[in-house]
């Protein structure tokens, strides 16, 4: 497994994040706690989930089987740089959800208890909140970094200027601000090469794209049985829309004796400010196939094929859109 630093940070993560929202929804507890087992045994030390994963308001379910896998010893706490969120809504309370001072302390202390640690390493936010100042939230995450209790402090969903906004107010702060950004990102999706991406490498903040495979469209949908999520109705609309694309981008694959999920994998470790896609497996084999993309060489000629097959916005913006 290889590691690398985590945007300008001296934090080092594996170059792939597991994540772990299928725990709990999607994955008993048993086969989660052996996913974390196996990943471990891969070197994968980077581990994300949410307070909202488990999709019940309040229970933080996910976070409850990581804090009962944590739990057992032997060094898994201290091997594993955990990121989880803040943001969504965890009860009905007003401020039992988005980015208040109030709220983040909340959450955090709640979020401690269910993953029953002391700190957690990498604390993002789940979305922008346009009705909370930078200041508040700023003052709030250098109180719980005080504290011990965040190391560092991320980001999810953000735009272009979120991460610059943020950024600039850190700096006036004398604190180091963003280190991380969680974006929707694979061939298909590419909205953010226009100015998140941008913003990402002008602030030294490490990219972790989200839904690298765009739900299963990029994971080999036409060669396989329609089955399981496969075979959701929305995935079926994806693929029948997209269908071109798809059986030129699995011809592609096919010519390279390579699965789809890994040649996508593949692509996203080469693009600018990545540090580690996030894979969402529900098997220990998912998990072990996921590893071949980093095994993968992507020639020229081929990413030229994938640009032509999934175009992109164009490149940065204002270039992408304008003179």
């Amino acid at each position: 497994m290889q590691h690398v630093h985590l945007g300008r940070s001296g934090l080092r993560i594996s170059r792939l994040c597991l994540g772990c929202m299928n725990f709990g929804p999607e994955t008993s507890e048993a086969d989660s706690f052996r996913i974390m087992d196996r990943a471990l045994e891969h070197a994968i030390n980077f581990f994300d989930t949410a307070n909202v994963y488990g999709w019940k308001v309040g229970e933080g379910i996910t976070e409850q089987i990581m804090g009962r896998w944590f739990a057992q010893g032997f060094g898994r706490r201290e091997k594993v740089v955990l990121a989880t969120k803040v943001y969504g809504r965890m009860g009905e309370w007003p401020n039992q959800a988005r980015l208040s001072a109030l709220h983040i302390k909340r959450a955090c202390e709640d979020s401690l208890r269910r993953l029953r640690t002391d700190y957690v390493d990498l604390y993002q936010m789940h979305h922008i909140d346009r009705e909370t100042p930078w200041e508040e939230i700023w003052q709030a995450m250098e109180h719980l970094q005080q504290q011990g209790k965040v190391i560092y402090v991320g980001c999810s969903n953000f735009a272009g200027w979120h991460i610059a906004q943020a950024q600039e107010i850190a700096k006036s702060r004398r604190v180091m601000g963003l280190v991380s950004e969680q974006s929707l990102y694979n061939l298909r999706d590419r909205t953010i090469e226009l100015e998140v991406i941008p913003a990402c490498e002008a602030y030294g903040v490490g990219l972790i794209p989200y839904s690298p495979l765009a739900g299963g469209l990029l994971a080999g949908v036409l060669e396989r049985t329609m089955v399981g999520r496969r075979a959701s109705e929305d995935l079926r609309k994806e693929v029948e829309q997209h269908r071109p694309k798809v059986e030129a981008y699995e011809k592609l694959c096919g010519e390279m004796k390579e699965r789809p999920a890994d040649v996508a994998l593949a692509w996203l470790l080469l693009q600018k400010a990545v540090a580690a896609p996030i894979i969402g497996p529900r098997t220990i084999e998912q998990l072990d196939g996921s590893l071949r993309a980093l095994q993968i060489t992507l020639s020229s000629d081929t990413l030229k094929r994938l640009d032509a097959i999934f175009p992109g916005p164009g490149g940065p913006a204002p270039e992408a859109y304008a003179w």
